[in-house]
């Protein structure tokens, strides 16, 4: 179940809605968060439940004995218990296969292994808890089923953000009775919605269209074909298709991060951003302070630093950013291409670090191109896990297999798409914010305009993207999350 299929949005989600709105207790409250997040993990896969269980008891358990525990290295023990089985689940689930590819053919019961959705979110969560308790900057959690709602939550369990314990804990389990920002979360959520439906699924299907889906470039049977269709395909047409991707992958990732934060909000729970318009970056480094925030921060606080971050010689701070960029990679897929594409920003990290970033400050214009061609030749490699496809891709790009610089079907998708590219690009940048912000300024203190821009901002327009995306998703056989299997 995703958050933009009929069934959520009319069905499950406002049951869930009615049931939290009959409660009179937070402790109520938590219970049918919780019940209604079994329910929406277990739908897909309902044996993992077990495990996502399993996970987060033994998290429980171990920041118990960590808080109990005064001597250091005792509690030391006890993070390590959390990290090995934590860390060794999810190789099991996620990374055996490629582990054992290594070492030559990957036996059946290894390829049968079935990703549990959502193992790469609630993992990171669930270290960062213990963890945060071995620091003393989070209490431990006496109750075993509030350390489960915090792991399951669904609004987020699935697809992120990542959200650590200490941020919520007060929202979740204070006994403080929550204040839902209704409006605010109702436009958060159709905004993401919209977003996700009108935009990200349509340019996703455009670019599966040019350069290939991922359901075809993992089959191998058609690896022959797959390969003939991008040598033979049209710069133009190569460019395109990693255009409407590089958009995709940002509208439906961050589509689905506003869906979150704005259900977070209409009960009183507040998840921290994820999104901050990267594509408007200067530079790599820019980049990754804007995109997937949650991974990002989680990386650098909880690997970069305690490794010694930039605070020791250049060499081992190089290597720091390696590990971290290396598991960066690691943790989006359990294929060499993801590694590969972690260490590809690893390198213009190094090299911005270097000199490059100081000549970038010096041209804005060129340094936002620069940041856009790195990144759209970064989506090639973190697409095509068969890189011999990838490559192939790139030198379509340049024009280097030979092939045309445009043809008749290219400039027939063009023209259909126009318009779409358009208003996906402008969704991309805070162009709608800033002008909606330059709005509110003019009207000033003019209650009667402030009331009437309230009801149209916050019930009128919600309720036409509502539609609209409600429209769209009806007969809509293409409505996949990508970071789902993440």
């Amino acid at each position: 179940m995703v958050f933009s299929s009929l069934l959520f949005l009319y069905a499950f989600f406002s049951l869930s809605l009615a049931a939290y709105a009959l409660c009179r207790t937070q402790k109520a409250q938590n219970l049918v968060l919780l019940v209604f997040s079994l329910v929406f993990y277990a739908w897909g896969e309902p044996k993992y439940v077990l495990l996502l269980m399993f996970m987060a008891f033994v998290s429980w358990f171990c920041a118990l004995q960590i808080a109990r525990n005064k001597r250091r290295h005792k509690q030391r023990f006890w993070v390590g218990v959390a990290a090995v089985v934590d860390i060794g689940l999810i190789g099991y689930f996620k990374y055996a296969g490629l582990f054992v590819s290594v070492f030559g053919t990957v036996p059946d019961f290894i390829r049968s292994i079935a990703l549990p959705i959502g193992i790469s979110f609630y993992t990171f969560q669930l270290l960062t808890y213990v963890i945060d308790v071995y620091r003393k900057d989070a209490s431990p959690q006496k109750s075993y089923w509030n350390v489960l709602l915090y792991a399951a939550l669904f609004h987020q369990c699935v697809a992120g953000p990542i959200v650590r314990y200490k941020t919520i804990d007060h929202d979740l389990f204070s006994g403080i009775p929550r204040k839902p920002e209704w409006a605010k979360g109702v436009s958060r959520f159709c905004a993401g919605l919209a977003k996700k439906a009108l935009l990200a699924n349509p340019c996703g299907a455009l670019a599966n269209t040019l350069i290939l889906s991922d359901a075809a470039i993992a089959d191998a049977s058609k690896f022959a074909a797959n390969l003939e269709k991008l040598t033979e395909l049209p710069v133009a047409g190569a460019w395109l298709g990693i255009l409407a991707y590089t958009l995709h992958i940002y509208l439906d990732f961050s589509a689905y991060s506003d869906m979150a934060i704005g259900m977070g909000n209409m009960l009183g729970l507040h998840y921290l951003e994820n999104f901050n318009y990267p594509y408007i970056s200067r530079s790599v480094t820019e980049f990754w302070r804007r995109w997937h925030m949650s991974l990002g921060t989680f990386f650098r606080d909880y690997v970069y630093i305690p490794l010694g971050g930039s605070r020791c010689s250049f060499l081992r701070s190089m290597f720091n950013t390696f590990v971290v960029w290396a598991l960066t990679g690691l943790w989006h897929g359990a294929s060499w291409n993801f590694v590969l594409w972690g260490l590809w920003f690893f390198v213009f990290l190094m090299i911005e670090r270097l000199f490059l970033k100081k000549i970038l400050e010096k041209i804005p214009i060129l340094s936002n191109l620069y940041l856009l061609v790195v990144v759209m030749l970064g989506w090639v490699i973190f697409r095509f896990t068969n890189l011999e496809l990838g490559v192939v891709l790139i030198k379509s790009l340049l024009g280097l297999n030979g092939n045309a610089l445009t043809g008749f079907t290219v400039g027939i998708e063009f023209d259909s798409h126009i318009y779409l590219l358009l208003v996906s690009v402008i969704a991309a940048t805070p162009l709608m914010r800033i002008l909606r912000y330059q709005f509110e300024r003019l009207i000033g203190n003019n209650q009667a305009i402030q009331a009437v821009w309230r009801v149209v901002f916050y019930s009128i327009i919600p309720v036409i993207l509502l539609l609209l995306s409600t429209a769209s998703l009806v007969g809509d056989s293409y409505n996949p999350f990508i970071y789902f299997q993440f």
